[in-house]
């Protein structure tokens, strides 16, 4: 019977909209578990950012929202008191990290779904902090259904398509990219993202192309004819990798 009670206890704590010792324990312990099983999908596709990196930020995003809450409850004499201000700054400030996690990869298109992860992660550490148990909890399995389930259909329906990312190094300043864009078109290559830098001292443009093609290309053929397009320095092939 006391076992009971002491049960009822607990649970009361847990969902008490103040916050409490139990209950803010047990909400850093949920949005830690979250967070790592967010971020061992991560680490199994290689990527820099892994259980221990999502742990963190779901953590300290739920610790910011319990700060948020605390403050006015505990100092009913401050004015202007805004609980959701310390967690408001939480969405903006991970972009940071998100950027960072592009960023570190030199122009690689790596990373932009772990950036993507990581903003998401944190909004559910703030759900967490805020006792929304059930949403956090469904919000972090259908993380794992996009980041698992989604690619396996994205590979299933752009099977037999040869896809790469192409990298040409122009010698100079480029303003307008369309001629490269209408080169790729005649040979039946699709572009699906483009994104370039300039390097004013050298006096050249790097542009990576993801481009995807349902028939074997002959890039060396395809590097001599890119050359009346405009001064390609070089071209570079890798294969698509996963984000």
């Amino acid at each position: 019977m006391n076992t009971f009670f002491d049960f009822q206890s607990l649970l009361a704590q847990i969902n008490d909209t103040e916050v409490n010792a139990v209950g803010a324990a047990f909400r850093l312990l949920l949005s830690t578990l979250l967070g790592a099983m967010v971020g061992l999908e991560r680490r199994h596709k290689g990527q820099i950012a892994g259980m221990r990196t999502f742990s963190l930020i779901c953590m300290g995003a739920t610790l910011a929202m319990l700060v948020s809450i605390y403050i006015p409850q505990e100092y009913l004499g401050l004015k202007n008191g805004d609980p959701g201000r310390i967690a408001a700054q939480v969405i903006s400030g991970i972009g940071f990290l998100g950027a960072g996690a592009i960023i570190q990869m030199k122009g690689s298109v790596r990373g932009l779904t772990t950036a993507a992860g990581v903003w998401v992660i944190a909004a559910i550490g703030l759900a967490v902090g805020a006792g929304m148990y059930w949403i956090a909890i469904i919000a972090s399995l259908l993380i794992i259904i996009v980041l698992t389930l989604l690619e396996l259909s994205e590979k299933h329906l752009f099977k037999g398509y040869d896809q790469k990312i192409v990298r040409l190094k122009v010698g100079y300043i480029v303003e307008d990219i369309a001629p490269f864009r209408t080169f790729f078109d005649n040979y039946r290559i699709h572009i699906s993202d483009e994104y370039f830098f300039y390097d004013y001292e050298q006096r050249t443009t790097t542009i990576n192309f993801m481009v995807r093609s349902r028939e074997k290309t002959n890039f060396i053929r395809l590097f001599s004819e890119i050359q009346t397009v405009g001064e390609v320095l070089s071209l570079t092939l890798t294969k698509e990798m996963d984000n």
